[in-house]
């Protein structure tokens, strides 16, 4: 059945906002437009509301570090070697986590869950829309939509203070990488020549097939860096074996936008809001929003779900706001920009006719901290009511 939103304030985030009605048809953005007459449509009236496309988080933990439940349901880091990518965050998310029904009454529609950093290389993202079910494939959007892999301090203190081995080090951590995706190219290399030669694979390696999708450039490499030299690693590396890179955390990229920029590599930052726990994240800054926004770098601004709650994802962004970056730059980074760097812009992060009906209606504007969210639909069915 078709579902018609008449009154609100659309902020489509392609087109400046403005009054208009909103038709939903077979789980699609049909048609926008100023006055829309559907007589086959159910009429919701949204008058004085204000409507968004759901918010897109491309690196969450949701699902994986469950809140209030203990080191048992802890399933995000599989910290017993440096190297696993063939692990899988489908295998372990649980869609009966109470953090997703809050997810949803942040705006938050759809999610990209990473494993931990924990690992140099640590495993399969994949992503998720938070619909109304407890079959985890019937929240599938993509499986295996990217490689996580860490530099830093975390895979030095769990491997080198913890477990005293390797890595210890930066230099350590940067090496084993580097040797994984050395063995990836090589059994690229051999698989290619037993297809030129005609005869059978035997030696399929899961831990290799993944790499080889990242040397393919069928999926990004999501590397993990907050520090400056960190990142400026993980460009190296992808320079160095030629796979496409999108930098988590980034919280030094403000202090070199300019070679990011030049390079080409999207970011997805934060989380901005909260503690500096860290060395590494002393120097986070608030402005870092605006300074990259300025030098025209793609962005998305992530929670780090469950270190700031998906539901919390507005207030995160008002901070921004209050250090100069402007509305319209902090909407896309939970909506259209998040949505490209996840490959999905065609579907997700605005609202355009032929989308998918993503969208959640505000009470008030998202920054205003007395706004909240009163309905969120995903493609046409209502998922959060409040």
């Amino acid at each position: 059945m078709a579902l018609l939103l008449k009154g609100a304030t659309v902020y489509p985030i392609t087109s400046k906002p403005e009054k208009l009605d909103v038709l939903i048809e077979n789980s699609k953005i049909k048609k926008i437009g100023k006055t829309i007459k559907e007589s086959n449509a159910e009429i919701l009236d949204v008058s004085g509301k204000f409507v968004f496309p759901g918010f897109v988080d491309a690196h969450s933990h949701l699902g994986l570090f469950e809140e209030g439940v203990g080191y048992y349901y802890q399933d995000g880091n599989e910290a017993t070697d440096p190297l696993t990518p063939d692990v899988k965050v489908i295998d372990a998310f649980n869609p009966q986590d109470p953090a997703i029904e809050r997810s949803l009454s942040g705006g938050v529609v759809t999610v990209m869950v990473l494993p931990g950093s924990a690992n140099p290389v640590g495993g399969q993202g994949a992503i998720f829309k938070l619909r109304n079910t407890k079959v985890v494939d019937e929240m599938l959007v993509k499986d295996s939509a990217g490689l996580k892999m860490a530099t830093g301090e975390n895979p030095k203190r769990v491997y080198g203070e913890m477990f005293k081995k390797a890595p210890g080090t930066r230099l350590g951590t940067a090496a084993i990488i580097r040797g994984y995706l050395i063995k990836v190219r090589s059994y690229m290399e051999k698989k290619k020549q037993a297809e030129k030669e005609e005869k059978p694979f035997t030696e399929v390696d899961p831990k290799m097939e993944i790499g080889a999708r990242v040397l393919d450039k069928q999926i990004p490499a999501r590397i993990h860096a907050h520090r400056l030299d960190d990142i400026l690693t993980a460009v190296r590396l992808s320079k160095e074996f030629d796979f496409d890179l999108v930098v988590e955390h980034a919280t030094e990229s403000y202090k070199i936008a300019d070679f990011i920029k030049a390079k080409g590599v999207p970011v997805v930052i934060g989380p901005i809001f909260g503690f500096r726990t860290k060395l590494e994240v002393k120097d986070m800054s608030y402005e870092s929003p605006r300074i990259l926004s300025e030098k025209g770098i793609l962005t998305a601004m992530m929670c780090d779900h469950p270190v700031v709650h998906h539901e919390h994802a507005n207030v995160q962004l008002g901070t921004a706001l209050r250090y100069g970056a402007k509305e319209e730059d902090l909407l896309k980074m939970v909506t259209i920009s998040p949505a490209k760097i996840l490959g999905l812009e065609d579907r997700l992060g605005s609202i355009e006719e032929g989308k998918d009906a993503d969208i959640a209606i505000w009470s008030g504007h998202p920054f205003d901290l007395r706004s909240c969210v009163e309905r969120v639909i995903i493609e046409g069915d209502t998922v959060f009511h409040r």
